[in-house]
This record gives structure tokens, C-alpha cells and sequence, in this order.
């Protein structure tokens, strides 16, 4: 690896020469004991090489062959910055990554295709998986909390791409996420109230607008005597509250077996007496056991689902039950009466933003999104479904400016206190 500073003269090259030769040793030391790689046994193996390399240019190779053996190589400078949270490498000289203010190219690069693909295929196996031409397009999860999504050409005809998904364990509190602009005071007491009046849920947006954030966040929220139960296909969420059990989806084996998708998840959670059923992320048929527990008496839960806007997850959860081989009516039927709000999140030039609150309502056509609270010119906005939310919430109607009296009974369902 090189980075854009250093000028690219012959100096530099005999460094980067000798770097490898380094690594490559210290690597075969480390790797012929058994045991885990840590920082102790690197700086040991450096120092029997015989380099002097000062107390700061040891701390660097430790560091530096720490992160090749074990961590995520030269991508794990970025990783250090606890704003980053996700990074992409589309080529040696392309390398970007997102901490809340889109995307950025990193000032860092790949000696060629071969330092990549060796990185993700070190990557995969540590997560017990395999990433060769069998198996081309692999996604697994590494302890330290990163998600690694690889694809090897021809899939790619750029060559070998790696995504990684960095989780936090640092949870925003409300108070953070509003002072970093995702929402205003009157926005975060709605947000409050929808979980303290245990109203079912989905926070809707594109990837990387902030979902799994607020909905974590959210979670916190609960009531402590609570017993939150979280289904994923990766963990991601890590709510601040005493009582949450955590199930995660598992693949196949090499020969196919032993894989535990997110819809027997659900079955299993139903059995463990969650007071709030949470679905990390709806994007399958695991909608189903999730709108029907959601009907059984699991209010306050909810999840994340992709959608473009507030007013498209009523058509996306249809299409997400057509997956399960549920019908449309009997989609519409289930939302009905198993969700209640939803929160959409857009990513704008400022950063994430809760651009909408709204009420799921029924039309002879089928559900729509009747939107509550609104963000128009930076400020939140009462809309058309106000007037029942602040009701549903036992809030002040006043609370948002534009407060407009509800639609036609025809157009939208008032909902009772």
C-alpha cells in the first residue's frame, strides 16, 4: 500500500520493497504458532528479524502487519475514524468511504488487483466462507463488527470489489442524533412518543440514510422491564437497554445445509415472549411472520425496509409478501391493522435527515401513507395526518407549525386514542 503524500520516487519504492519483505516474514513467524494474532507476538516477531526500527517505526509495523494478519490491511486506517462506517474499493486507485456527509475518496491505494482480492479472500475465510471462482459473491460478518461483502470479476468486470460495513458499538442518544441535524425538538418528541405509546413501526429508507442508527436508538427508548428481541440477517442493531436477545440469520454450509433465514427466526422469537418483536431489516418473505406477529399482540416493534419514500412501503411491503406467496389483499389486510407509522430517512447534502413521519391509512385501493410530519425548507411541518397522530400520541396538536385539519373521511381513517 501507498499513500497520495509521500512522493512516488526511488526511495520511497526501496521502503515499500523492504516493507513487504518485512511483512512477509513476520507473517510466517506469526502464523507457524498457533493461537490468535495479537499486538505482543507481532512486535516479538519483528524484533527477532533483527530491524531496528525505533520505538515509533516498531509501534508502525506492529500496527501495519497487525492490520494486514488480522484486521482489515490498509483499509483499517479509515476504519479508526469512528464517523466511517462504511468503506468501498473498486479498484487499486479507487478507495472511498462514508461518514455521514456521502461518499469520499480515501487518500490511500492498492499496489494492484492482487493485494485486493489476496485482502478479501483473507477476509471471507475468517468468517468461514469462501471466495473463489465457485463461489464469486460472498457477504459474511468478522468479529469487531464489520460486515465484508466481496465479488471477484467476471461478476465484476472491474475487477475484485469490497464493501465493508463498519457497526458501532457507540449508540447515539436522541439528544446526539438531533444535535447532529437528523431531527429538530419537535420531530425528536414525536419520535419519543411513538415509542413510549408502543406504536408499531418501520423506518424506511435508502442504505446508509441512518436507519439501523435511529432504530437502535429508538429501541433504547423501551421501557426497561421490556424484553426486546432483535432478528437479523447481520447484527448490526445495539440498543442501550438491560433486556435484548439478539438472533441472527446463519448461511449454508459448503455442502448447503445448516442455513436459518430470518423467517424461522421470527417463528422462533414468537416463542420466546418478546414484548417488542424487532426485524432488523424487511427485505424478504420474513415479512410475513412479521406483520402477523405484529397482528397477535406484539405491538412496538417494527424494523427497517428500503423504500424511496414514506408513501412507497405500503407497495414495497406488498412486494416483499408476494415473496412469501402472500396475495395483495391479504398484504393490505395485515398491514391494516399490524403497522402503524412510518419514518423515513433521506440523505441530503447536510447529512441524514428524518424528512417524514407518516400514518398508515386505508383506501379502497389498498393502504397509503398519510404523512403527519413533514420537513419543507429545513423545518418540520404539521401534514394532513397531524391532528390523529398528536392525538394517537397524546401530544399537543400546536406542537408543529401548518397544523391542517384531518382529510375527508374517505381519503384517511382517523385513529382513536
Amino acid at each position: 500500500m501507498s499513500t497520495s503524500g509521500f512522493p512516488r520516487d526511488g526511495r520511497r519504492r526501496s521502503t515499500q520493497r523492504l516493507d513487504a519483505a518485512l511483512l512477509e516474514t513476520v507473517r510466517d513467524t506469526v502464523m507457524s504458532d498457533a493461537g490468535p494474532v495479537t499486538p505482543s507476538r507481532v512486535a516479538a516477531a519483528v524484533h527477532a528479524t533483527g530491524r531496528l526500527l525505533g520505538a515509533a517505526g516498531a509501534l508502525a509495523a506492529v500496527d501495519s502487519i497487525s492490520a494486514e494478519l488480522s484486521g482489515l490491511g490498509p483499509l483499517q486506517q479509515l476504519a479508526r475514524d469512528a464517523a466511517v462506517t462504511d468503506i468501498f474499493v473498486n479498484g487499486p486507485d479507487s478507495v472511498w468511504f462514508d461518514r455521514g456527509k456521502g461518499l469520499e475518496r480515501a487518500q490511500l491505494h492498492f499496489d494492484g488487483e492482487p493485494q485486493i482480492r489476496a485482502l478479501a479472500s483473507r477476509l471471507v475465510a475468517a468468517g468461514g466462507r469462501r471466495l473463489d471462482d465457485g463461489s464469486p459473491c460472498v457477504d459474511v460478518r468478522l468479529d469487531g463488527g464489520y460486515r465484508v461483502h466481496a465479488v471477484l470479476p467476471p461478476i465484476s468486470a472491474a475487477g475484485t470489489l469490497l464493501s465493508v460495513r463498519i457497526r458501532r458499538e457507540e449508540v447515539f442518544s436522541m439528544d446526539e442524533l438531533s444535535s447532529g441535524g437528523m431531527f429538530g425538538a419537535p420531530v425528536q418528541q414525536v419520535l419519543q412518543a411513538i415509542v413510549q405509546r408502543r406504536l408499531s413501526f418501520l423506518i424506511s429508507g435508502a442504505t446508509g440514510s441512518g436507519k439501523t442508527t435511529l432504530l437502535s436508538t429508538m429501541l433504547g427508548l423501551s421501557d426497561p422491564k421490556e424484553r426486546l428481541v432483535l432478528i437479523e440477517d447481520a447484527a448490526e442493531l445495539n440498543p442501550v437497554h438491560p433486556h435484548v436477545v439478539s438472533l441472527e440469520s446463519r448461511h449454508g454450509n459448503l455442502e448447503g445445509g445448516g442455513a436459518l433465514d430470518l423467517g424461522e427466526l421470527v417463528r422462533q422469537a414468537l416463542r420466546m415472549r418478546p414484548d417488542r418483536l424487532v426485524v432488523g431489516e424487511c427485505r424478504g418473505a420474513e415479512v410475513r411472520e412479521l406483520l402477523t406477529a405484529l397482528n397477535t399482540g406484539h405491538t412496538g416493534g417494527g424494523g427497517t425496509i428500503h423504500a424511496n419514500t414514506a408513501a412507497a412501503v405500503p407497495a414495497r411491503l406488498v412486494a416483499l409478501g408476494a415473496l412469501a406467496g402472500l396475495s395483495q389483499e391479504a398484504v393490505q389486510l395485515q398491514i391494516s391493522t399490524a403497522v402503524d407509522a412510518v419514518v423515513h430517512l433521506e440523505r441530503t447534502a447536510a447529512g441524514r435527515r428524518v424528512s417524514c413521519i407518516g400514518l398508515l391509512a386505508d383506501r379502497l385501493s389498498g393502504q397509503f401513507v398519510v404523512p403527519a410530519v413533514e420537513l419543507r425548507a429545513g423545518a418540520a411541518v404539521a401534514g394532513p395526518a397531524w391532528t390523529d397522530l398528536a392525538e394517537r400520541l397524546q401530544l399537543d396538536p400546536w406542537l408543529l407549525p401548518g397544523t391542517q385539519e384531518p382529510m375527508a373521511s374517505s381519503d384517511h381513517r382517523r385513529v382513536a386514542a
